[in-house]
């Protein structure tokens, strides 16, 4: 299109001044394909509010594709390739006529390419960008265009199970082709937060899923890559260091990669199942884990409160909740905290989630013997001033971190318990004698992870009288619900629509003090030892939870689905 079609097409959008459209021209020539980008990056306003303009100028429909159906037959007319190589999307069929919905109308031959492509006329639509990338691969799947340069050898796809994949790793565009899959999805799994992939194999079908924010979600994916699982799963394993030839057992192994500037360290693991191997693999944004205290979510007055326990010169502390409650971030945090080069740290993990710049940090290997025992045994002549233990699992780990708490050392390490006074009972339940636990432990913090409101789309909840009368019922004190304004979750393309984007934790920190031995001592129960300590001022993790309710943070269902209402039975 020449320069004066271009400035009459910007002038009759009405949204920019003549002057604007001289100075946006030079731009927009040289940016070609990029077109409508230019013009957003240039002048700050909104895509969806350009392209309507745009629409209404060239007489072509402005549609919104974020959640819009199409039908298969009608995906099936373009190939994956060209959906995802010029950014459109078919989205109807009129008269034999497809129309194709892009961002960029003055995309230099789209029309042609997709009439080639095609073999039937091409009308255009227009759409946001964000919409079309959401709508393809939501009705594509992640990786549609790889799979499609992976379909086209028939001879290669054609051969059984065993001859594919050797056949997969001599052919070398095969190959790219496969690596290129498994990249494209640890790499969307990485840009929307997830914490975990799992491919699982079904009878007609493998099933990929993400776990953001602590919820699974089933990312869409070609209906054909069910042909590819030996590749997919094999390379994931060939990555890994695996035996690629061992199917029939469970395997563990560890990939580092740099996808796209980002370095990424992924725990993958393997398991055989009726329908072939379902590969689980853990993603830990190398650098990311060291994060401080105050990006805990931490209370100011628990913040003081930890703050004085982390910088003890001995004793044990312990944080204690559920398998994927943040215990191992929070341990990094502490220690991140009071990393300093006039203190010695050393750390026995199994594994190692995070590497931290001056700690000395210790992969446990119980296959030759290189058990948390035996590492704090050793700990203990490497003249250490902090120590941390990935777990208690036993009562030697329990005797040997009691003993280091007890001659100087102040140690952290975590427990499985429900709450902050029901790791008191454990450590005598593994035999540890009452006195003992008593001197060595400092405190312990219980904790959970809450998904946080995302702040682009919550909204005001309404309380009629039926809900504030249930949540009295669940124990919460609702009459401060008069000053405070509470939000329910809504759902845009900012959070995939959950409602919820990103996680912050409840906290309950049990200080040992004067208070509490003697009930330690007389081994009395954790109720006892609770209802003692929230006399005393300790703020449970359903308080904690309904002040974060009350700031916005989070909602109510958050609370009651991550936390015990047996407070009720203890509270003074």
């Amino acid at each position: 299109m020449q320069s004066s079609q271009l400035a009459s097409l910007l002038q009759r959008t009405g949204l920019f001044t003549p002057e604007q459209v001289t100075e946006l021209l030079p731009a927009v020539v040289e940016a070609g394909v990029a077109f409508t980008d230019t013009i957003v990056e240039k002048t700050g306003v909104k895509e969806e509010v350009f392209l309507e303009k745009l629409a209404g100028v060239m007489d072509l429909p402005f549609m919104r594709l974020a959640k819009a159906e199409i039908a298969q037959e009608l995906l099936a007319k373009v190939p994956p390739k060209a959906v995802f190589q010029y950014n459109i999307m078919p989205v109807a069929e009129e008269n034999g006529t497809l129309r194709i919905a892009t961002a960029n109308p003055l995309q230099p031959g789209l029309i042609d390419a997709m009439r080639l492509v095609t073999g039937g006329r091409i009308k255009l639509a227009l759409s946001p960008l964000s919409d079309i990338a959401a709508a393809s691969k939501r009705l594509y799947g992640v990786g549609a265009e790889t799979l499609d340069r992976m379909m086209q050898d028939d001879d290669r796809i054609t051969l059984d199970e065993e001859g594919l994949f050797k056949q997969d790793l001599s052919e070398l565009d095969q190959e790219a082709s496969v690596v290129k899959f498994v990249n494209q999805i640890i790499w969307e799994a990485h840009q929307n937060r997830a914490t975990d992939i799992h491919i699982e194999p079904m009878e007609v079908d493998l099933r990929i899923r993400y776990r953001i924010d602590g919820v699974l979600i089933q990312t869409p994916v070609p209906a054909t890559l069910k042909r590819f699982q030996s590749s997919i799963i094999s390379r994931i394993k060939v990555m890994a260091n695996m035996d690629i030839a061992e199917k029939r057992l469970p395997q563990d192994g560890r990939i580092s990669l740099r996808i796209q500037g980002e370095e990424i360290d992924v725990r993958v693991s393997t398991m055989p199942t009726v329908y072939g191997e379902s590969v689980s693999l853990r993603l830990l944004l190398r650098g990311s884990g060291m994060i401080g205290m105050e990006q805990l979510g931490l209370s100011p007055a628990d913040e003081k409160i930890l703050k004085r326990m982390i910088t003890r010169p001995h004793g044990i502390l312990l944080c204690t909740g559920p398998t994927g409650s943040g215990k191992s971030t929070s341990l990094y945090a502490w220690l991140h905290t009071i990393n300093s080069m006039d203190i010695r740290i050393m750390s026995a993990e199994d594994p190692i989630e995070y590497e931290m710049a001056g700690v000395n940090q210790v992969q446990m290997k119980p296959e030759i013997g290189l058990t948390f025992a035996h590492a704090l045994r050793t700990f203990l002549r490497q003249d250490p001033d902090v120590i941390m233990v990935g777990e208690i699992r036993d009562r030697e780990t329990a005797e040997i971190a009691i003993r280091a708490a007890l001659t100087g050392h102040l140690v952290f390490s975590t427990l499985h318990t429900n709450d902050s006074a029901a790791s008191i009972n454990r450590l005598l339940d593994m035999g540890i004698e009452p006195f003992l636990v008593a001197s060595a432990v400092e405190g312990i913090v219980a904790q959970r992870l809450i998904r946080r409101l995302c702040p682009a789309c919550r909204k005001p909840l309404e309380l009629d009288t039926a809900k504030i009368e249930l949540l009295r019922k669940e124990g919460f004190p609702v009459e401060e619900l008069a000053t405070h304004t509470v939000y329910e979750p809504v759902g845009c393309d900012a959070c995939r629509g959950s409602g919820f984007k990103g996680r912050t934790g409840i906290y309950e920190i049990l200080t040992v003090d004067d208070h509490i031995r003697p009930l330690i001592i007389d081994r009395s129960a954790s109720s006892d030892i609770k209802r003692e300590a929230m006399r005393h001022g300790l703020h449970t993790l359903r308080d904690d939870g309904w002040r974060k309710v009350l700031d916005g943070v989070t909602t109510v269902e958050e609370i009651l689905r991550v936390s015990e209402e047996d407070e009720e039975e203890v509270r003074p």
